[in-house]
Parts: C-alpha cells; structure tokens; sequence
C-alpha cells in the first residue's frame, strides 16, 4: 500500500473501480510484495503471482525461479507450480550451451538436448542444485520434484510474452499432464 499527495485520489466516475484500487483511508493498492532492506524497499514479486498451497502457505514462485536459475547454469528457465496442491514442483529447461558442455565432460557428445533432457545423469546433475535452493527455503517453499523439458519456451509457441515474460496460466495449462505425473503417487 502506498499514499501521498501525487497518488491518485480515484478514478473519474468510477465508484466500483476507486474502491477496488483504494483502501477507505486512501492508500493505493499496489499489488506488489516487498519488504524493507537496509532502509530501502525491495520489490520480490506480485501479490496475483503468489501460489496459496492446499495448506495455505503462500509461495513467491518468481523468487523461487529466479534464485535456482542464478544457483544452476544449466537451466535456462524455470516455471515452479503449486497452486492448490500439496507441494511445489517445477518445470525446467536448459540452456543448450551450458548442457552441451556438461554432456562433453560426461563423454556425451552428439546427445541432442531434447534427449539429454531425458537422461538419469542430467537429472542428479540438477536434483544436486534443487537441493541446494531447498536447504535455504521454508519445508512449504521447497521444491519436491521436478522435470527436464526437451525445448525452451518461446514467443512462437505462445509461452513468453514480447517482452519475453512466461505467460505462467498458458504454460501451466500446456503441460497440465506432466504436472499432474508430478504430483501423482
């Protein structure tokens, strides 16, 4: 929430929509979360992104992904899940450079990446660095499993935005049966 004197005091005619973006005090609606750091305010995420699991906790899966792609040069992007569901899982694909170079250290030369993507040795490569983001996270924030996607998301297959944002509901509903395998059993 946020007020001052060059913060709007409603929208023109628009009772419904004044009351939605304004408490009764005035104070705007921002639909940030943050929290204070040293004097200044850190922005970590938006209030509509949060994920509510089926026990309530809220998780900030932008902060999630954001910290696994800084921790894992391999992985290229990160969509973590759990909206509603017991846990949090994640889907992951790789950066083809970095993959290719680990896959030549491994004696995995050739191996093209949407089958790299498939193999057990990947898999503990990358289980290594979930591990390390979930001894630093909250048990209800960790990530419990995970899987390796053969391709990037792209603009052309309608997943990232012009501004290469992941478009979270389209890319949750295209995979909804692998996040399903996830969380069964």
């Amino acid at each position: 929430l946020i007020r001052s004197r060059g913060v709007m005091r409603g929208y023109h005619h628009l009772p419904e929509a004044t009351a939605e973006a304004l408490t009764q005090d005035g104070w705007l609606r921002t639909g940030d979360i943050g929290h204070l750091e040293d004097g200044f305010l850190r922005i970590t995420d938006r209030k509509k992104d949060l994920i509510k699991t089926s026990g309530g906790k809220y998780v900030a899966p932008q902060a999630l992904e954001g910290k696994l792609k800084a921790l894992c040069p391999y992985v290229s992007q990160v969509l973590v899940h759990g909206n509603n569901r017991n846990y949090c899982v994640a889907l992951l694909t790789l950066d083809e450079e970095a993959a290719r170079g680990w896959a030549h250290a491994q004696g995995l030369n050739g191996i093209p990446i949407s089958e790299l993507s498939r193999r057990d040795e990947l898999r503990r490569m990358l289980q290594g660095y979930v591990d390390q983001l979930n001894a630093g996270l909250a048990r209800y924030e960790t990530i419990k499993k995970f899987a390796v996607l053969p391709g990037d998301f792209s603009q052309e297959s309608g997943e990232l935005t012009a501004s290469l944002k992941m478009k979270r509901k389209l890319v949750e509903k295209k995979y909804q049966p692998l996040l399903d395998e996830l969380y069964a059993g």
